[in-house]
């Protein structure tokens, strides 16, 4: 088995296969990227037995068979090439030689049957969607996902395909994003949790990517095929909990104010707030908005007024400055509306501008208790 590829095409490829690669895996064959040769096309593939993915890439060569190189050798090597053709060869003695313009390097190597097999899905639906919108509903939603490993549901996103709009959203209970697309759907309504670790995976790669993606999906598993790339993950077994139940529907009291100036005082005067509960106070009454907290065990305090378009009536209430940061960087409007009923029900979060076409998203973060 002998064949050549561009250095630099190899590592941007096995650099991002490396991010499903575990640093601590149960079964040390999951330590290598396998690599299947088939004359011209070379398939490499990395597993962490929950998320597999793999890639194709034109080699020079003529031959076929597949074996196991480790993986961090094999990427501290390849970081170090400047761009130039590098010959992979097969010895006898379970090494596979790698020649470069300046030297050769010797590595060894497993065999490849060893390699856990992809799942194969067994009655998928699927649905198409282009890279980008989907990379933009992941980043959209994913930081409100849980950590919590008692809730493993909460811990995902939550995908919702219907045949009119399809709908993602996460929460972890204090704070809950739901992201429509009006302008994509499903040929038949489908609902199924994914989790982080291939989400983030997918995020980064489809950023960059002009072209569609298809999801296949059935109970246990989901494929995203994109570009030269296939990604085939587990979901994330359970029911998720009825989030549409928890979002009000009645919140008189409508708040109207710029992003960015909202966004840098809950910033600046988060600062003084207390380290545990990260409490921030909101006192709304007429235009003016403000902000403020206080660390009383420090005697710091901030303080901040800021103009706004509010009707309704002059409230006061308490938020997780880190939750309402989080949200209001994760939007791209100008200005914002946070509705809100009552100081102890949550406030909703959505952008007046910068939208898109037939794109939707309601963020909601419930409130912290004020001592007043």
């Amino acid at each position: 088995m002998k064949f050549i590829v561009s250095s630099t095409n190899l590592l941007k490829q096995l650099q991002v296969l490396g991010g499903v690669i575990n640093n601590s895996n149960t079964l040390p064959i999951l330590d290598n990227f396998l690599f299947e040769l088939d004359n011209s096309s070379l398939t490499i593939s990395a597993s962490d037995l929950e998320t597999t993915m793999s890639s194709t890439i034109d080699v020079e060569s003529d031959s076929k068979g597949n074996i196991a190189i480790p993986s961090k050798l094999l990427l501290d090597i390849l970081k170090t090439f400047p761009e130039q053709p590098l010959t992979f060869n097969v010895e006898e003695n379970n090494t596979i030689e790698i020649s470069s313009n300046q030297g050769k390097y010797a590595l060894a190597y497993v065999n490849g049957e060893e390699f856990p097999k992809s799942v194969a899905l067994e009655n998928p639906s699927s649905t198409t969607l282009s890279g980008d919108i989907l990379a933009t509903a992941i980043s959209k939603t994913i930081f409100a996902a849980g950590n919590d490993d008692l809730r493993p549901v909460m811990s995902g996103v939550f995908f919702q395909f219907s045949t009119e709009s399809l709908t993602f959203v996460a929460t972890d209970a204090h704070k809950l994003v739901k992201y429509t697309r009006k302008d994509v759907s499903a040929s038949e309504t489908a609902e199924f949790i994914m989790p982080k670790k291939p989400l983030n995976l997918l995020k980064g790669i489809l950023a960059g990517i002009d072209g569609n993606v298809t999801i296949e999906y059935n109970d246990t598993n989901a494929k995203f095929t994109f570009d030269n790339s296939v990604l085939i993950c587990r979901l994330i077994d359970g029911k998720y909990p009825n989030y549409e139940a928890v979002i009000p529907k009645e919140n008189p009291n409508k708040l109207v104010i710029d992003r960015s100036q909202f966004l840098n005082s809950v910033r600046r005067v988060s600062i003084f707030s207390n380290k545990t509960t990260h409490q921030i106070r909101l006192k709304i009454a007429g235009a003016e908005l403000n902000v403020s907290a206080e660390d009383i065990d420090y005697s710091n305090k901030a303080e901040e007024r800021l103009t706004c378009d509010y009707q309704g009536d002059d409230m006061q209430i308490g938020f997780n400055s880190r939750f309402l940061s989080e949200m209001l960087s994760n939007l791209n409007a100008n200005e914002v509306q946070l509705e809100m009923s009552l100081p102890n029900r949550a406030g909703i979060l959505t952008p007046i501008d910068g939208l898109e076409e037939g794109e939707h998203i309601t963020m909601l973060v419930m409130p912290v208790m004020l001592n007043s």
